[in-house]
């Protein structure tokens, strides 16, 4: 009977260890997108974009087979990846309208996995200045949660984003909300069982506030039209953050999901499809 005790703590430690290593890590490899989207018989293509500077391989996926000069550029949430955008990048209708492409931020997916860059700033560099070196012009940025702020931000960057879509962005410094468990993910007692993505999420968050008060000023330079689009029932990003929006953004419209919670990037699809045609079509209209 002592022996099973024994047995039991290795036990479990290997489960969490497994966990840690081959799930929640929020990613499909090249071999497993390439499947899906055979399977729904959309011509898709991975790519790698090497930064020699930063030793960093960005992952970025694209269906770029509409005869359209507009582009929808997606940027995950936290923990996440490209994965998270299937129904967009699937979706008949968008794939008919506008190129589509989706980009494993810095940590995440197959962009060296584990290795974080969590400054706001950074990234947002790094992304228009791949969309630049790509000649991806007249884009649509769009970002989901963590990704929401960096979308915005690549605006502020790049002139070539012609409008930001925001889904449930964390992007009011003052009510960014504190996790207890993602405490886990900065002590170093606990910090090595906590999955991959989740240490880099939660590198992110320990100084998301603080990155996003370096960057507010300029917000008011962004012109582009700018959608927020967010659950009223939202308990991971709360729905206050449209009020910081209002106040910010020059050019800003505000949508509400009565009843929604944070994951309406993903789970409700048909809700936010109808607002990007809306967009792409008013883009074309300009040319």
């Amino acid at each position: 009977m002592k022996k099973i005790f024994l047995y039991v703590p290795l036990f479990l430690l290997f489960i969490v260890t497994f966990c840690s290593c081959s799930v929640l890590q929020w990613r499909k490899s090249d071999q497993e997108i390439h499947e899906k989207f055979t399977a729904l018989k959309v011509e898709s293509k991975i790519s790698y974009f090497q930064v020699d500077s930063l030793d960093l391989k960005v992952r970025i996926q694209e269906v770029t087979t509409a005869d359209s000069d507009v582009n929808l550029v997606f940027f995950h949430g936290a923990p996440s990846s490209i994965a998270a955008w299937e129904g967009y990048i699937s979706n008949n209708v968008l794939i008919k309208n506008a190129n589509i492409y989706a980009i494993d931020r810095p940590g995440y997916g197959y962009s060296n996995f584990g290795k974080e860059l969590p400054s706001i700033e950074r990234q947002a560099q790094l992304m228009a200045t791949i969309l630049k070196e790509k000649g991806i012009k007249n884009i649509i940025a769009v970002g989901s949660s963590y990704g929401g702020p960096i979308a915005a931000r690549i605006g502020v960057l790049n002139p070539e984003v012609k409008a930001v879509v925001m889904i449930s962005p964390a992007i009011d410094p003052s009510i960014e909300k504190d996790f207890w468990v993602a405490r886990f993910t900065q002590w170093k007692i606990t910090r090595w069982i906590v999955p991959t993505a989740y240490r880099v999420a939660g590198d992110e968050k320990k100084i998301h506030a603080a990155e996003l008060d370096f960057i507010k000023a300029d917000w008011k330079n962004l012109k582009v039209p700018v959608i927020h689009i967010h659950g009223d029932n939202d308990d991971i990003v709360p729905y206050e953050n449209v009020n910081f929006s209002k106040e910010n953004f020059q050019n800003v419209e505000i949508i509400t999901v009565s009843g929604k919670g944070h994951e309406i990037s993903y789970r409700n699809t048909e809700l936010i499809i109808p607002k990007l045609i809306k967009l792409i079509n008013e883009l074309k209209m300009i040319k």
